[in-house]
């Protein structure tokens, strides 16, 4: 049975809600007390609940982000993946990305000894609904702030994708080549057709990824990883 003590301790943690204000001490108290809760952010020290999350606009949106990074990250030992993972960026933000690609040794993030990820992970990709998302607004500043190098957000509804690269402190589009594919600055051999993925044609994202993965460009990251680990 558990002590008064104990009992008292558990009954004083209030519950997450939408636009509470809280510490990240406080917030990670919160939400490791509501294990129902399946994801809570915490930008620029306000709480943000998820909806439930809907097929269409979601759901399947990240599970073509998740298989596209997976197939890069299985070509590219030294990057981990990571889908809805929480990240420790400062003490006013915790936020929980809908996917992340991290290197690991020598990167500028790492995980912590409960872990979970401290720092900046290179790149950030989340599915917003809209342009009024708090994605290209709130956090698309945080993210800058902390120096996270590259941020895609793929707004479903608008049917349109902006892959932003941090250069002198602000974002920039990265711009589809000639043939309409956009090259990551800072995983080489990372391709995506734009076009394709917003029209749901995944073989062709995969295919052109695949072009990415046999590059000199990506065969010299691997080497830098290999001698940085």
């Amino acid at each position: 049975m558990a002590s008064p003590r104990l009992l008292n301790s558990l009954l004083s943690v209030l519950p997450l809600e939408n636009g509470d204000r809280l510490s990240r001490a406080e917030f990670e108290r919160r939400y490791s007390a509501m294990p129902e809760v399946k994801k809570a952010e915490l930008i620029e020290g306000i709480v943000y609940i998820a909806s439930p999350v809907r097929f269409r606009s979601h759901g399947e949106p990240h599970a073509h982000i998740i298989g596209w990074l997976g197939v890069y990250e299985a070509a590219t030992p030294g990057v981990e993946l990571g889908a809805n993972a929480t990240v420790r960026l400062d003490a006013d933000n915790e936020p929980q990305p809908d996917a992340l690609l991290r290197i690991d040794a020598g990167g500028r993030s790492h995980i912590s000894d409960d872990d979970y990820v401290e720092g900046a992970p290179e790149l950030i990709v989340e599915i917003a609904a809209s342009s009024a998302s708090y994605d290209l607004h709130e956090k698309l500043r945080v993210y800058r702030r902390n120096g996270v190098q590259e941020y895609v957000i793929w707004r479903v509804y608008n049917c349109e994708l902006d892959w932003l690269q941090l250069r002198d402190g602000e974002y920039v589009p990265i711009e589809p080549n000639a043939e309409g594919i956009i090259c990551s600055e800072v995983f080489p051999g990372l391709r995506l057709d734009k076009f394709a993925l917003l029209a749901g044609d995944l073989a062709r994202v995969l295919e052109v990824l695949q072009q990415g993965l046999t590059t000199a460009e990506h065969q010299g990251f691997l080497e830098s990883l290999a001698i940085s680990s």
